[in-house]
């Protein structure tokens, strides 16, 4: 896992997307590559269609040309705005540590722009929420939401404040993508160190495949020398992962973005999705 690929916006949830990009690319050895998109919409300006018979063409054509002016300034603006997002990214990320950083700028649609960058990363990394977080901080990113249901890599979904990682939980549901969590655990060196809690959540007591599923985890862990805290609840999946993160202080979540009856490509787990809401702790989601 040698690139990442950072997507940020400038907003409130900027700053912490670099500090938890940079704990990532100096675990990992990566390079980052930063995305900042301006949203073309910002550059578009109302049009004056044909005015001229209702205004009289003489003001018609004033209006537009002061439109056009107006639409001019307003890029530059824009193109301003992005190169001081930028620099500011690269400035925190090399402060921390980060030796390669590539700066790219678009004019668009992020989840357009995305995936144009997204084949040749290994991991994402963005904010819970964006620009719009002050007016919608009860919902996720619309981009967000998008990305992390399209995209075909692990997604590292960032919360507005950062706290050090030092106790990781992994929601385990025994399935090919709880599967794939476990291999990332042995195969990369990030999380060495670090407390490791595994929990699997089930509906009803005495579930005998729940069981199995805790052991099929405890022996493939243990079998590459990691230890871990293992646990059976009975609940709902989503009250229990978060009282466990709030109870174990847990500093980082890995689970699935999807569980058994998913909708693919129409809408993240209502689990996931609650848990994101919910959690004030940074989530790394696979699929």
């Amino acid at each position: 896992m040698k690139k990442i690929l950072l997507c940020t916006d400038g907003s409130i949830f900027a700053e912490n997307i670099y500090r938890y990009g940079a704990w990532l690319a100096t675990g990992l050895g990566a390079e980052v590559k930063v995305l900042s998109v301006t949203d073309i919409r910002s550059q578009q300006v109302a049009s004056t269609g044909n005015l001229s018979g209702s205004i009289g063409l003489g003001a018609s054509e004033d209006l537009l040309k002061q439109l056009v002016d107006l639409e001019h300034e307003k890029a530059k603006i824009n193109n301003q705005r992005a190169k001081l997002i930028l620099q500011t990214a690269e400035q925190s990320l090399k402060s921390a540590g980060v030796e390669q950083v590539q700066l790219i700028h678009k004019t668009g649609f992020l989840v357009d722009c995305f995936y144009e960058f997204e084949a040749e990363s290994d991991l994402i990394v963005l904010g819970k929420r964006g620009e719009a977080a002050e007016f919608a901080s009860g919902h996720l990113g619309a981009n967000m939401e998008r990305i992390v249901r399209s995209s075909h890599k692990p997604c590292f979904v960032t919360p507005r404040e950062f706290k050090p990682i030092n106790r990781i939980l992994v929601a385990y549901d025994g399935s090919s993508t709880g599967k794939r969590i476990l291999q990332f655990l042995i195969h990369f060196p990030l999380f060495k160190g670090l407390e490791l809690h595994l929990l699997k959540v089930t509906k009803t007591e005495n579930d005998s495949s729940a069981t199995a599923r805790i052991d099929e985890a405890r022996n493939v862990l243990e079998t590459a020398g990691i230890e871990a805290n293992y646990q059976l609840k009975v609940g709902e999946s989503e009250k229990i992962i978060a009282q466990y993160i709030n109870d174990q202080e847990i500093s980082l979540l890995l689970m699935g973005a999807y569980g058994h009856s998913r909708i693919r490509h129409l809408v993240i787990g209502s689990t996931t999705a609650q848990v994101l809401r919910s959690s004030h702790i940074p989530v790394l989601l696979f699929r």
